[in-house]
């Protein structure tokens, strides 16, 4: 199998704060990779590397075949990048937007236009093309955001939170584009917090905390890396749900976790038996449930039990020295970008 990015062992400092600690990721050529993790995790830093825009203090990374560090040129000529908020032109027309990137990667004004025809009508933007951005939806900003990145023909596309602050209508549409991008045969790096993104998109995710890579795998195997199987009860009457929370406390011996408004209650289920228990017990106390059965832990509940806290975290500060996560970092390290970048 060929690997379209390959890193090992990034470390990249900011001052005191470790932003990456010893981070190796691979990508399979034609695969989508999600990257999972909260606000400084590292994510976006790590993208920030492997599109040349950061050098790494330690460790080293290829995209194609080539060093980040010593081909930078030639990686830029095999990526796309997406940020986690749209770069396109408010001043200009969805057209205007394609055709300025184009000319900027040295096309012809006519392949320009006719790079920018054939995306504007593959993200089904063709009859708002001639439209102030002022009019586009926020879906319709980040279809153009993701044609910009394509207009180059990049093997390679990173996808930095690309549906950050969209609604789940706009949310869908992305990710309709993103597997568009896969059956043409595109190699994908997605970072996300959203676990659903990770769920739907993904072939294989890794999970980053505080800089390092916790766990990877197909978003199957990491549920399963939690072990066991989750019992999920959903009372038909919401004034049932403490006399039930009692029941699971005395099959399994513990608290059930609570989700839905507290209408649906969750506790593991290493013996499969535990089902047919519950449904005992709740037909004895006369007590109906709409849900009662076994399902695989969901990928928040595995980012739980691999880091004891949730992947929607938003803290501003690690933990251990209160240093700004690596969103906040990132910020400081325009000047270093720029250098790097040159």
């Amino acid at each position: 199998m060929g690997y379209a990015i390959r890193a090992e062992g990034l470390v990249k400092r900011y001052g005191d704060f470790v932003a990456l600690d010893g981070v190796d990721l691979e990508v399979p050529e034609g695969k989508v990779v999600g990257v999972l993790g909260p606000n400084g995790a590292g994510k976006t830093t790590t993208v920030r590397i492997l599109s040349t825009l950061l050098r790494p203090d330690e460790g080293r990374a290829s995209v194609g075949g080539h060093d980040v560090v010593r081909d930078p040129v030639r990686v830029r000529q095999l990526i796309g990048l997406t940020g986690q908020y749209a770069s396109v032109d408010e001043g200009l027309s969805g057209t205007e937007n394609l055709v300025l990137i184009g000319r900027l990667l040295d096309m012809p004004k006519r392949d320009a236009a006719a790079r920018a025809a054939e995306l504007l009508e593959r993200f089904s933007l063709t009859e708002a093309a001639g439209k102030p951005l002022s009019t586009f939806s926020g879906g319709m900003r980040r279809r153009l955001d993701l044609a910009a990145s394509l207009v180059g023909r990049p093997q390679v596309i990173y996808l930095d939170e690309p549906t950050t602050g969209l609604d789940p209508h706009a949310r869908n549409e992305v990710w309709d584009v993103v597997r568009k991008l896969v059956d043409d045969g595109s190699t994908v790096l997605l970072t996300t917090q959203y676990l659903e993104e990770a769920d739907q998109l993904a072939d294989s995710i890794t999970v980053f905390d505080r800089g390092r890579v916790v766990a990877e795998g197909r978003p199957g195997e990491l549920k399963r890396q939690v072990g066991g199987q989750i019992l999920q009860v959903r009372p038909t009457l919401a004034g049932d749900v403490e006399l039930v929370a009692r029941i699971l406390t005395e099959l399994t011996g513990g608290e059930p976790a609570r989700s839905s408004g507290n209408s649906v209650l969750t506790v593991p289920a290493a013996d499969p038996l535990l089902v047919s228990a519950v449904a005992r017990k709740l037909d004895s106390a006369g007590i109906s449930a709409d849900e009662l059965g076994l399902r695989l832990p969901s990928l928040d509940e595995v980012f739980l039990a691999l880091t004891g806290r949730p992947a929607t975290s938003n803290d501003e500060t690690d933990s251990t020295d209160g240093t700004k996560n690596d969103s906040k970092n990132d910020s400081k390290s325009d000047t270093d970008t720029e250098r790097t970048a040159a």
